[in-house]
C-alpha cells in the first residue's frame, strides 16, 4: 500500500491524518495528489465514499502553504448543503496543524457568521453556487485572488441546474488558476464545462477497479412489498443481527417525516434529513447520526450527498429510485472504506417497470422481485432476524404509558357509578345568586346552550319559558335578575325585532 508520506504530502498533514488512523492512500488519491500537488488540472472520475476529498483537498491545502495572506485564496464548489458541511469538516481537519483558516458557505444559515469568518480573512471557501453568487454580488465574497478552484460533484450540479450558475463563478475568479473537477460521471456537458474551462486536465478515472470491489461488498436485496406493511418489515430488519447504522431513503420529505415519526414512536432512535427541515436541524441530525446517537437516518436524495460514514451497515430503500445512478449512489452509503454492507430495495406493484429497468442496467439477474411480507420466513432468513421478532422494540415511548393509563380511569370512574364530566362541568359551571362562579376553572369544552344547575340542584328553568321579559329584554325569576350568562342562553325565545 502507498502511504501519503510516499505521495510527497507535508509532515503536519500526514500526521493529522495518521492520529485519525488514516495511513495508506485510496487509489484516487495514490493518482491524483503527486499531479495535484505540482498544480497540473486534473478531471477524477470516482464515486463518493473513495476517498476524493482528500485528493483533491490535500494539494489545494499544501500549495497554499504554512501562512498564507488572509484572503480568499481557494474555492470549493459543492451541489448541497450536507455535502458543502461534510468537505467543510475534512478541509478544516487537514488544516489543523497550519494558520490556514476554512468557512462552509450556504444557504439556510445565518449570513452574519459567514459573513464574519471572511471578514476574519478566511482563505479557503467551501460553498454551495447560490450563496456564493449572493454574497459575491454584494461585495462580500472576494474571489479575485481565487488560484485554486475544485468542482465537487460536478454531475450532481448538472442535475439540479447549476450549471449556468458555475459559469458565472468561473468568470470571477482569476484565469490563471489550477482547476480540478470531480464527477461520478461524465455526461457531455460536464465535458464541454471542462473543455471551456480547464487548460489541458488530465482524465484520472478510477471507477472502473473500484466499482467491482464496491458491489462485491454490498448484498443487494430485493422486495416486492405492500405499502402498508413496509413499516412493520423495516422495524422488524431494524432489530438484524448486526445491525449498524443504517439509512432508510424516500421518495419524498413528506414520507420521511412520517416514517421518522413512526419508527420512534415503535421505540426506535431515528433522526431525519429532508428539505422541509431548517438547516441546523438537519445538521443536528446528520451529527447525531454520525456521532452515534441516533442509529437510523430517513433521507431524501438530494440530502444523501452528505451522508458520508463509513459504518452504515444498512441501506433500505423505502421507495425505488428512478433510475440505476440513484440506486447505486444510495447503495452507496454502505460497503465504504473496503467495509461489507446490505441494500435492501422496496418494489410497489406500480413500480415494477422501474426495477426491470434498474436491474437490467446493473445486471442484478433479479427480474422479478420475491413478494414479501413482514411475516415472511425468507425475510427473517435472508437479513438473519431473530425469529419472534416484532415491529416495535421492548421499550415503549412515554406516549405509550400515559395512553394505557387512561382507559384504566375510565374504568375507575365506572366502577364509582358516576359520569365524571357530568359532575365536573355541573361543579364548575354553577353559580350563586350574585352570578359567582363556583369552581376555580371554566371547562371550556362544555357545550354552550347546556342546562347549568343551581347549587340545590334543581334544573335552570329557562329553557321551558318560566321566566320573563321586560322591554329591555332582561330575564327575570322572582324578582331576581339573571346572571349575564343567562343572557346569551335566552335567544330563542328573545323577541324579534322589526316584526
Amino acid at each position: 500500500m502507498t502511504t501519503f508520506a510516499d505521495l510527497g504530502v507535508d509532515q503536519d498533514i500526514v500526521d493529522v491524518l495518521a492520529g485519525r488512523g488514516i495511513v495508506d492512500a485510496f487509489p484516487i488519491q495514490e493518482q491524483t495528489i503527486p499531479l495535484g500537488l505540482p498544480g497540473q488540472d486534473i478531471i477524477g472520475q470516482a464515486k463518493t465514499g473513495t476517498g476524493k476529498t482528500f485528493g483533491f483537498g490535500i494539494p489545494v491545502v499544501q500549495r497554499l502553504g504554512l501562512n498564507p495572506e488572509h484572503g480568499v485564496k481557494a474555492l470549493i464548489v459543492v451541489p448541497t448543503r450536507e455535502l458543502c458541511v461534510q468537505v467543510y469538516e475534512d478541509i478544516d481537519m487537514l488544516t489543523s496543524g497550519r494558520s490556514t483558516s476554512v468557512v462552509a458557505i450556504y444557504g439556510g444559515k445565518a449570513y452574519e457568521g459567514q459573513i464574519e469568518q471572511l471578514k476574519a480573512g478566511a482563505q479557503i471557501v467551501v460553498g454551495t453556487p447560490g450563496r456564493l453568487i449572493d454574497l459575491n454580488n454584494q461585495r462580500l465574497l472576494d474571489l479575485s485572488n481565487a488560484t485554486e478552484v475544485v468542482l465537487d460533484e460536478a454531475d450532481k450540479m448538472l442535475d439540479l441546474g447549476f450549471l449556468p450558475d458555475i459559469e458565472k463563478i468561473f468568470q470571477k475568479v482569476p484565469a490563471i488558476r489550477h482547476t480540478q473537477l470531480f464527477s461520478a460521471t461524465m455526461p457531455g456537458p460536464i465535458v464541454a464545462l471542462a473543455r471551456r474551462f480547464m487548460s489541458n486536465p488530465i482524465h484520472i478515472r478510477a471507477t472502473d477497479p473500484d466499482e467491482g470491489l464496491t458491489q462485491a461488498n454490498i448484498q443487494h436485496l430485493v422486495y416486492r412489498a405492500h405499502a402498508l406493511d413496509k413499516d412493520e418489515v423495516i422495524a422488524r430488519i431494524l432489530q438484524a443481527e448486526g445491525r449498524g447504522k443504517t439509512v432508510v431513503f424516500t421518495r419524498t420529505k413528506r414520507a420521511a417525516q412520517k416514517l421518522v415519526d413512526e419508527l420512534n414512536d415503535r421505540g426506535f432512535n431515528a433522526g431525519a434529513v429532508h428539505g422541509d427541515m431548517s438547516q441546523e436541524s438537519r445538521e443536528r441530525s446528520m451529527a447525531g447520526f454520525k456521532a452515534g446517537k441516533k442509529d437510523v437516518l430517513i433521507a431524501t436524495d438530494v440530502a444523501a450527498r452528505g451522508i458520508d460514514v463509513d459504518d452504515v451497515t444498512h441501506v433500505i430503500n423505502h421507495t425505488i429510485p428512478d433510475d440505476e445512478k440513484t440506486y447505486l449512489h444510495r447503495a452507496g452509503r454502505t460497503g465504504r472504506a473496503g467495509k461489507t454492507g446490505i441494500a435492501v430495495t422496496f418494489v410497489d406493484w406500480d413500480d415494477l417497470h422501474k426495477w426491470a429497468l434498474i436491474n437490467r442496467a446493473l445486471e442484478f439477474g433479479q427480474p422479478d422481485p420475491v413478494e414479501t411480507y413482514s411475516s415472511s420466513p425468507h425475510l427473517f432468513a435472508d437479513l438473519g432476524i431473530p425469529a419472534g421478532t416484532k415491529g416495535r422494540i421492548a421499550t415503549a415511548p412515554k406516549t405509550q404509558t400515559i395512553r394505557t393509563q387512561q382507559p384504566a380511569r375510565a374504568a375507575e370512574v365506572a366502577a364509582e357509578g358516576t359520569d365524571e364530566g357530568t359532575t365536573r362541568r355541573r361543579r364548575r359551571r354553577s353559580r350563586g345568586s350574585g352570578g359567582d362562579r363556583v369552581g376555580s376553572t371554566f371547562e371550556a369544552d362544555a357545550p354552550r346552550d347546556a342546562a347549568t344547575t343551581d347549587l340545590d340542584g334543581s334544573a335552570d328553568r329557562g329553557a321551558e319559558g318560566a321566566g320573563t321579559h321586560d322591554g329591555q329584554g332582561k330575564e327575570h325569576h322572582d324578582g331576581k335578575p339573571a346572571a349575564a350568562r343567562r343572557r346569551r342562553r335566552r335567544r330563542p325565545s328573545a323577541p324579534t325585532v322589526g316584526a
